[in-house]
């Protein structure tokens, strides 16, 4: 079996010899190949799709996880890519470059202690230490920098006043930069209004479609309940924006309480509650 690498960067497809010899079933084989065929033509959104469905119908299939978390990573929907290069890992625990890719992405999600244990499992005979020291350097200045913002006070506008002429604004949220996230229902777009009063369109999207309530993480990943849509999004602090959470009703209010999303649903009159990877 041929392992097919996404190089983003450099818009080409390496060819390497997968660790495992087995026989993969013809129905994922196509989907994996219509992935990389959708990556080529610029199309990652199917491309993510297709090796989706491939990793169903062959849940061991490593390749696809591979190609999947590479697009994830690329698109900075980090905590997503997390949560598929742990599937490679747990498969193949010696493969030290998914390894490091997952101490990067934990590093970028700020999950400095889970970084460092990735990095600790790479030893110093693997091409990857050098980049795994390098990678830890980078870290404890991170660290330092990090205790240092969180003795600095909030950025945002401690004093009374309204922010004007928000076309049917509905959700609210903030981030530790502050700046204030509005969700619009009518424009369906977030707002994004910055400690000095700039507006801008953070996103815009088709996967927007009767935005309510606004919730975010730790990290800075923004919880979208999509009414209209019947669907929770999550919109990275890049404002990549993906589909969280499907097929709910009416979905309405939110709130985040370290790695749980609670979803309130107004068409089923039930609470949703839903794992967050960061």
């Amino acid at each position: 079996m041929i392992k097919k690498i996404l190089t983003i960067n450099a818009l080409l497809l390496t060819l390497t010899l997968s660790v495992f010899a087995v026989e993969i079933p013809m129905d994922a084989k196509l989907d994996y190949n219509q992935g990389i065929d959708f990556y080529k033509l610029g199309m990652y959104e199917r491309a993510i799709e297709s090796f989706r469905s491939a990793i169903r119908t062959y849940p061991d299939y490593l390749d696809a996880y591979y190609n999947l978390g590479t697009i994830l990573e690329y698109l900075r929907n980090d905590s997503e890519a997390i949560v598929v290069f742990k599937q490679v890992y747990v498969r193949n625990p010696h493969d030290y470059e998914v390894i490091y890719k997952l101490a990067n992405l934990s590093a970028r999600t700020e999950n400095y202690t889970k970084a460092g244990e990735y990095l600790n499992l790479i030893p110093s005979s693997s091409e990857y230490y050098k980049k795994a020291q390098e990678l830890a350097e980078v870290i404890k200045v991170n660290i330092t920098e990090s205790k240092i913002e969180s003795n600095t006070p909030s950025k945002i506008a401690n004093y009374t006043g309204i922010y004007e002429n928000i076309m049917s604004p509905t959700g609210i949220t903030t981030d530790k930069d502050g700046n204030v996230y509005v969700a619009t229902f009518s424009d369906n777009s977030i707002i994004k209004i910055t400690p000095d009063n700039k507006r801008i369109v953070f996103v815009k999207s088709n996967k927007i479609k009767g935005p309510i309530a606004l919730a975010s993480d730790e990290v800075g990943n923004i919880y979208v309940s999509n009414y209209s849509a019947n669907n929770v999004l999550k919109i990275s602090p890049q404002g990549a924006c993906s589909v969280l959470v499907e097929k709910l009703d009416k979905p309405y209010g939110l709130h985040v309480n370290g790695n749980m999303l609670f979803i309130t649903c107004q068409g089923s009159n039930s609470v949703y509650r839903q794992k967050i990877a960061r």
